[in-house]
């Protein structure tokens, strides 16, 4: 499959160019795949998940945080004191309020 390069028009030659990158990704990602079902039929024949033998199992969870503070006007509406301050918070505080004051 010879191509004469000399032959063909600059539009022709970005759009092959276009065509040849397509075709370099999809090999890729298809030897990526076929490696990483090779791995990880070699780990399940050892008794082990790839995941485990690759620490990508290891993954931190986080307890939820715990209520800190009540909106005065509605009980059910909290912070924990953690992230962006709810604007009933700000307000409260721009009152005077105290963060004791509205702590749960």
């Amino acid at each position: 499959m010879a191509i004469k390069l000399e032959s063909l028009s600059l539009r022709e030659l970005k759009d092959l160019q276009s065509q040849v990158a397509k075709a370099i990704a999809g090999y890729e990602d298809r030897r990526k795949r076929e490696a990483l079902a090779e791995l990880e039929e070699k780990a399940k024949a050892m008794g082990f998940s790839l995941a485990e033998l690759t620490g990508a199992a290891k993954t931190r969870k986080r307890s939820p945080s715990v209520a800190k503070y009540a909106n005065p006007a509605d009980k059910s509406d909290t912070w924990s004191g953690r992230g962006r301050k709810p604007r009933w918070f700000s307000e409260a505080m721009a009152k005077g309020k105290r963060p004791q004051d509205l702590a749960i």
